[in-house]
């Protein structure tokens, strides 16, 4: 098996692991004080947030001009010269923060900045933090390792969660101890950056300007930074503003509620981490080589595939939730922020019905336009954000309601896109039966008689959906049940040529 090849499946085994630490972390303890758990979810999506300024893009840098730089032997120096630039940023980021508050001293009071005022001795080292870690991890990718690095990325975070949580709720530490062992965790984390990086290549920094000076390079570095900047600034504008405006204008508890829940819809999104990997390169070399019949076919098969092994993993969520709420400490602030569920999982089967639209636009010569609606989708998300928060007492409705408008906005942008430049959507008929088919399934559980456990209820009911999901696809034949389930497909698994 090829270094390619190993790292994509350790990548996907690390990745897997921790979906599993999160979901089952959120499930089984977090609960226990979700007041705590969205302070710990806020200081991190309010560092997340900075981050993308400070970096500016310039992780992206890394990647496009390493080869070019290593052509040269100034490599080092082309990291060296990035994590400056960072750093740099980082203390024009402060120099403004303070000198705002110092000549508008009532901003701190604002429900949009207070908690960040509240919490800036955590948040502030904690951006630095993330920044750094985020260009090592985007420049050690070069040396075509990815799988340590994403440990980094996405274990540490979740086991700095875990940690705190433990030290403040199961040992009794005060919430400031609690939250520097969270920070010292994700500190860890960039030192492991540093270590491992010195592993594949011994670190000489190098400050000099000749190589970026040379044919005016620091020019172009700095133009595709900024591009790179504005996509990023989007995609985390999008997914992480909810966190960072709820305690504002509700409560931390709230936050908490919400991050429980959003972690449970994330089951929902499992398919698809799967697919992406396999799908874009089939999906780029259709655009290559002009092939838009079978793009198209592709593009359908796919998005089938994904709305269908969703709508299962929903309606199996459905259907158990209530019984999983009654088995979760404080599982009755849960239980009422059901519609939360409904709403975001609706928005998520929509999102995985248009399949990988998204993808298609990225590997095309249109590629910027991504850029233009990932900046769309993360301001309409903060309008109906504020709109539902602080104009309506919906509470956490009302954040459900906009991430899921704004998502399905987002999505027929790039159905459109598409449809107009390559004559491809995602949409079947077998897409509005695995719906129907669905829709019935759980219908039918829900009003099937309880029994008296909620234990045996949770893990019945789900079983029973599958079931009847089961049997209607034998019939109406959505996904060929009949070309996986045979020795050749199981063999082919365990293979990894």
């Amino acid at each position: 098996m090829s270094v390619v090849a190993r790292q994509s499946f350790k990548y996907s085994i690390v990745g897997y692991l921790g979906f599993l630490l999160g979901t089952i972390s959120a499930i089984a303890i977090f609960p226990a004080d979700m007041e705590f758990y969205g302070k710990l979810r806020y200081v991190f999506s309010a560092a997340e947030i900075v981050m993308p300024f400070v970096v500016f893009g310039l992780s992206y840098a890394t990647q496009k001009y390493y080869f070019i730089a290593e052509k040269s032997n100034k490599h080092q120096n082309l990291i060296s010269l990035t994590l400056l630039g960072v750093f740099l940023n980082y203390l024009l980021f402060i120099a403004l923060y303070y000198g705002i508050n110092f000549i508008f001293p009532d901003i701190r009071n604002w429900n949009f900045f207070k908690d960040f005022w509240d919490y800036q001795y955590i948040i502030i080292p904690l951006i630095i933090i993330l920044s750094l870690s985020q260009v090592y991890n985007k420049y050690i990718s070069n040396y075509k390792r990815i799988v340590i690095p994403n440990v980094f990325e996405n274990i540490f975070p979740k086991v700095a969660n875990l940690g705190a949580f433990i030290l403040f709720f199961y040992l009794d530490f005060s919430e400031n101890t609690a939250l520097y062992l969270f920070l010292g965790v994700c500190f860890l984390g960039l030192v492991g950056y540093m270590y491992y990086l010195n592993t594949l290549e011994k670190t000489k920094p190098d400050f000099s300007l000749d190589f970026v000076k040379k044919d005016k390079l620091w020019r172009e570095i700095l133009n595709y930074g900024f591009f790179g900047f504005l996509g990023n600034i989007g995609n985390y504008l999008s997914f992480r503003i909810a966190g960072y405006m709820i305690p504002g204008y509700l409560s931390f508890e709230d936050n908490g509620v919400y991050a429980t829940i959003i972690a449970i819809t994330s089951l929902l999104t499992v398919p698809q981490m799967g697919l992406s990997n396999i799908a874009t390169p089939i999906i780029n070399q259709q655009l290559e080589n002009n092939e838009t019949k079978e793009l198209n076919l592709f593009h359908q098969k796919t998005s089938l595939s994904l709305l269908f092994l969703g709508l299962t993993l929903f309606a199996c969520v459905l259907v158990g939730y209530p019984y999983l709420t009654h088995l979760m400490q404080n599982g009755r602030l849960l239980r009422m922020a059901e519609p939360v569920l409904w709403i975001t999982g609706i928005g998520l089967m929509f999102d995985l019905a248009t399949g990988f639209n998204g993808q298609i636009i990225s590997m095309s010569r249109y590629y910027r336009i991504n850029i233009v609606m990932t900046l769309f989708l993360a301001l309409v998300n903060i309008g109906l954000n504020y709109y539902f928060l602080v104009f309506t007492h919906l509470g956490l409705i009302g954040v459900a309601l906009a991430s899921t408008i704004a998502l399905i906005l987002y999505n027929i942008l790039k159905i459109s896109f598409n449809i107009w430049k390559f004559k491809v959507h995602p949409f079947s008929i077998e897409m509005l039966f695995a719906l129907l088919l669905c829709i019935i399934a759980t219908t039918i559980v829900i009003l099937i008689p309880e029994f008296e456990s909620n234990l045996l209820n949770l893990f019945f009911k789900p079983f029973v959906v599958l079931l009847i999901i089961f049997i209607g696809n034998l019939f109406l034949k959505i996904i060929p049940l009949d070309k996986y389930l045979k020795k050749d497909f199981f063999k082919s698994i365990l293979k990894f040529k």
